[in-house]
This record gives structure tokens, sequence and C-alpha cells, in this order.
């Protein structure tokens, strides 16, 4: 029996004799002396209970309610392993809420569990250095925001956004029915249904520029539906109009992409030569070409045709970035078309060629008595 079961089966005792003594509580309990007594001072320094030793009853009881601190044992207790494990999930959200979102909700709790803990050895404090995560590309929401759109959330009312469109550079209102909220690489989402659209929507919080809570009930939509209007596809850009993605990975690469879970239902096996075959459902392609372009030359789109276009246009656009205009022209060009590889010759312009003088040379020339005489050329 741990500490936690033996606070409750103190409390419990308590109750129920009104008064009892300190070796029928350590017979109950089949603890030792020093154990015991660990455990009144628990529930009486750190859990406020009002246990007083009553002399003339020759017992434990509960002392007479007063304005002191409120006692109450938790309805839900843990073990020492669950609270640890309570506490290690406090610190991933430490570290994953940028926001503040969720931070000022719990702290009360984890407070009530480090001193449930009160390990000697300080468990709780170690967690707190000994984990640590680091969330990469975040888009951080206001806790004021979160708060309403997760309140309308659960109260089930509509909302009013002032939303970003990032792909049409616009802002406009919309009123929303909210249905969940999604996170998703380190950024929050919710579905939503569009009243203007008449569809389901997926709004991304961080472009969320104001949120108004709204006195109409929000449409109410079964999970099941809404999975079915959003959709399966690959990653935060789904639909219902699903296709398939064949890719292949070098065998390099293929050490870390097989581990990795691009979709749930996503199919992967080995090939002969090592290297590693994709294939994954997907819908709208912004997201899908991001992850494939992030491995570069360790992958190629086998298909469909279309997806092996797009990708092959956006590294012909990240070369134009590094190769120049003309050398790019040249590598464009088919190879019967290409200039002759010749080294160009290296002029002066006329103007300034300088003049030299040549030597004189002579040259021997019949006269006409048959002797030769010299004629400068």
């Amino acid at each position: 029996m741990n500490q936690t079961e033996r606070l409750y089966k103190i409390d419990t005792l308590i109750r129920s004799a009104g008064t009892i003594g300190f070796k029928s509580l350590q017979k109950a309990l089949e603890v030792s002396r020093a154990t015991l007594n660990r455990d009144l001072a628990m529930l009486r320094d750190r859990m406020n209970a009002p246990i007083v030793f009553d002399r003339e009853a020759g017992g434990y009881r509960f002392a007479d309610a007063n304005l002191g601190p409120q006692y109450e044992l938790p309805g839900l207790w843990f073990s020492d392993r669950e609270i640890l494990a309570l506490l290690t999930m406090h610190r991933m959200l430490e570290d994953l809420d940028t926001g503040g979102l969720l931070g000022p909700h719990i702290a009360p709790l984890i407070a009530r569990l480090n001193t449930l803990l009160a390990e000697p050895d300080g468990s709780a404090d170690e967690i707190r250095k000994r984990v640590r995560i680091m969330p990469a590309h975040n888009r951080p929401v206001t806790p004021k925001l979160f708060e309403v759109i997760g309140s309308a959330l659960v109260k089930r009312r509509r909302l009013e956004l002032n939303y970003f469109s990032r792909s049409r550079n616009e802002h406009s209102w919309r009123e929303v029915s909210p249905q969940r909220l999604v996170h998703y690489r380190n950024a929050w989402y919710l579905d939503g249904w569009c009243h203007r659209s008449d569809d389901m929507r997926v709004f991304a919080l961080d472009a969320v520029g104001e949120a108004r809570p709204l006195d109409r009930k929000a449409l109410d939509i079964t999970a099941a539906e809404v999975d079915r209007k959003v959709g399966t596809g690959y990653g935060i850009f789904r639909g219902t109009r699903l296709r398939q993605a064949v890719l292949r990975f070098s065998a390099e690469s293929a050490r870390w992409v097989k581990s990795e879970i691009w979709h749930p239902l996503q199919q992967g096996r080995e090939l002969d030569d090592g290297r590693w075959e994709l294939r994954l459902p997907y819908s709208a392609t912004p997201e899908l070409e991001m992850d494939i372009l992030r491995h570069a030359e360790q992958v190629e789109v086998v298909s469909p045709p279309a997806l092996r276009e797009r990708i092959r246009q956006r590294l012909d656009a990240a070369v134009a970035l590094y190769v120049p205009a003309a050398k790019r022209a040249i590598a464009e060009r088919p190879a019967q078309t290409r200039p002759a590889q010749t080294r160009p010759a290296q002029t002066r312009p006329a103007e300034a060629r300088p003049t030299q003088a040549r030597p004189t040379q002579a040259r021997p020339t019949e006269t006409p008595a048959g002797k030769r005489r010299t004629r400068r050329s």
C-alpha cells in the first residue's frame, strides 16, 4: 500500500471510528511507527487535516470545524508513479505551451501534485531539470483569443472571426460554428462550420485577428461527419478527393524516413537497392510539397505526374536563385543546339593594339649583270 492509499485509509478510519488509537491505526495499515507518524504529519501539515490527539479518549480524532484552512481529501487519488507521470506531462506542456494558454489553469493542480508527491529525493524537481521539449516553428496564440474560442467551443456558441487568409492575402469576417480544436505541428487550428461558405473550414488560430462570441447556438456536427467533410488527406490540408503519391527515397535518406509517420494510412517498403518507397494519400499539395522539398535530391516523386511536375518546377525556381540566368539558359537547351565549347580568342580592340616595327630582312635578287645584290623589303 503506497502513501496515497494510506492517507485515504487513515481519513476513513478516523471518520468511521470518531476516535482511534495509534496502535489500532498501525495495525490496520500494517506499517511501522515511523511511517504512521510521517503519514499523520502529512495529513496535518500538508493537507490541512484538523487531526488532533485526544488524551482523554486516548486516540486521534478530527477537531471541530473552524475558520482555518479547508480540509478535504481529493476524490481522485494517484500513485507516486502516476503523479510523476502527470508532472512529466506538465513539464512537456510548459515547453509546448508557448502562448501561455494552459499554464495559469493547471498551475494549482501542479502545486497540489508536488505536495502529494513530497519525495525526499526531489523527484519533481529532477523532472523539471531532466525533461526538455524543444518546439520548432511554433505559432503562438494569445491566451485571450484562445479562451474566447475555447469557451464558445464548450458552450456550443457561434463565433465571429476576423480571419486573414494567407493564400488570398485578405482579411474577412466569418461567422463560425466551432466543432473542435486541433494542435498540429506546433500550431492550433479550429475545425468549424463557416456559415458564409456553408461548408466546413479549417482556421489557423494564429491567423485570427479578433474573435467575438455570438449569442446564437452553434450548429452541431458529429465527429464522424466532421471527419467526413474535412477528409483524411495529407496534413492540415485535408480533403475528400484523395490521390496517392509514390515517393522513392535514397538509401541514405531511407535510414531516417522509414522510421517516420507521414500519414496514418501510409505504406512503405524497402527496395532491392536499399531505397525506400513510400505511398500515401493526399488531397491538396502545399504541405506535402514542403515535406518532399525538405529532402531535396534524396527523394524522387514517381507519381502522379502532376505532383512530379510541380516539384520539378519548384526545384527549377530554387536553382534559379543560385545559377546565373545565362548558364541556366544554356543548360536548358537541347544538347544539339548548344554552342561548341571553344576557347574564345584573346584579342584586343584594334585601337588598343600596340604597333611594333617588323625587322627588315634582306632578300637576294638577280641583277642584269648576273650579280647578286640585296633589296630592302
